[in-house]
């Protein structure tokens, strides 16, 4: 592996004027609202790890920060999450919630495809 598969970090916000003023100063990046594939909520448009933000939920992924990994085959990798002693909190077809072997919360997200 040459890099981190880092796709995106993720904050839930209990004010979401308040977040966005907050990572949008202390980072110096603009956060606009989300296309209905990425989900709810505020993401910067960069081709490196993105910065997300959401209104804070009751949902596995809604309540602390979450960094998000690329996979290639998400299937595949959450099997491996099980293999090696994680779980997996909340599946989906593009991206899935998970606990690694000592409970911190983490995500998976498939790799877009390319559109060349």
């Amino acid at each position: 592996m040459d890099r981190l598969p880092l796709a995106l970090i993720e904050f839930p916000a209990d004010d979401a004027d308040r977040a966005l003023r907050f990572w949008g100063g202390v980072l110096s990046v603009d956060l606009a609202p989300r296309t209905p594939d990425q989900g709810s909520g505020w993401q910067s448009p960069t081709t490196g790890p993105a910065l997300g933000v959401h209104t804070r939920g009751r949902g596995p992924g809604d309540s602390v920060s979450l960094p998000y990994f690329e996979v290639t085959d998400l299937e595949a990798a959450l099997a491996r999450v099980r293999e090696f002693g994680g779980s997996v909190v909340h599946p989906g077809e593009r991206w899935a919630v998970c606990r690694d072997s000592e409970g911190s919360p983490f995500a998976l997200a498939a790799t877009s495809p390319r559109h060349d």
